[in-house]
């Protein structure tokens, strides 16, 4: 288990982001959802807009997907919105608008898996759980000098986790992950840590290929994630007829890959086949 002290040595060094300053669980499911695959940066800047728009579970179940999705537009991996609008429907529906209180209700809403269900415990309800992000489970494997199974990485970070402060233990664990033990470029000298880490940048990474540690994304550029984000933006603004399907993904001599890709999105919900060709869902 990682010693105590790394809270005195980590409380005083927190990042200002605007999502530490509230303690609602929606606000923090929103940060946490837009946070997995999107960089801190964007989120700083999206987050408010998203939560201006709406502000409850409420709200965002009372929109059509389609205006959930086109104001998560940009933000990539639109599915994400998509699981959102469904998690306030239940919300709403079973639990009386309110975020549940419990880890069990918790991963039962749709696309709430274990890494954002003890998010919303941890930094909504303070209670004293470990948030196994891909940053933690970097400093789990480099700490111990293995790979580790999820099991063993949730463990580990439960065991460290000081009596009443979960908040600001999982904070400050997850900070020193995204600056300072970072995946490429760790900067073991400036580590609080690194006089009881076992790996301390020698040898192999026991991070690569240990559960919860994120790989390397595929290229951006061109790829088939980018054409689903560039229609997904355009039929924001309104449909988009088939015969601009393939102008509109940046792809204007490929109808065939356009196509494919658009029906993909079809068949996962975030796209509608409309008499025009295609839209947001209503």
């Amino acid at each position: 288990m990682l010693p105590p002290s790394l809270l005195a040595w980590g409380r005083p060094r927190l990042r200002d982001l605007p999502w530490r300053q509230v303690r609602d669980p929606w606000p923090i499911l929103v940060s946490e959802v837009m946070l997995q695959q999107t960089r801190v940066e964007r989120v700083v800047d999206r987050w408010p807009r998203f939560l201006e728009r709406f502000p409850r579970p409420a709200a965002c179940a009372e929109a059509s997907p389609g205006d959930v999705i086109a104001e998560w537009s940009g933000l990539g991996y639109n599915r994400r919105a998509l699981n959102l609008h469904r998690t306030a429907t239940v919300v709403v529906g079973l639990h009386g608008g309110d975020l549940p209180r419990t880890l069990e209700d918790l991963l039962s809403l749709p696309g709430v898996g274990p890494y954002t269900a003890r998010a919303v415990l941890a930094f909504a309800y303070e209670d004293d759980v470990a948030v196994v992000d891909t940053n933690v489970a970097r400093i789990m494997a480099r700490w111990t000098g293995r790979r580790l199974t999820v099991r063993e990485a949730q463990g580990l970070a439960d065991a460290s986790v000081p009596i009443g402060e979960g908040w600001a233990w999982n904070q400050v664990v997850i900070d020193l992950g995204a600056t300072i033990c970072r995946a490429r470029g760790p900067q073991c000298g400036d580590c609080p840590l690194a006089s009881g880490c076992t790996w301390r940048g020698t040898g192999p990474d026991p991070a690569v290929g240990s559960a919860g540690v994120a790989g390397r994304q595929a290229s951006f550029d061109g790829s088939d994630r980018q054409g689903r984000g560039r229609l997904v933006a355009r039929l924001a603004e309104g449909p988009v007829a088939g015969s601009d399907l393939a102008e509109a993904m940046g792809w204007p001599d490929d109808q065939e890959r356009a196509e494919r890709v658009a029906a993909g999105l079809v068949a996962g919900g975030l796209v509608v086949s409309a008499p025009v060709g295609y839209a947001l869902p209503g």
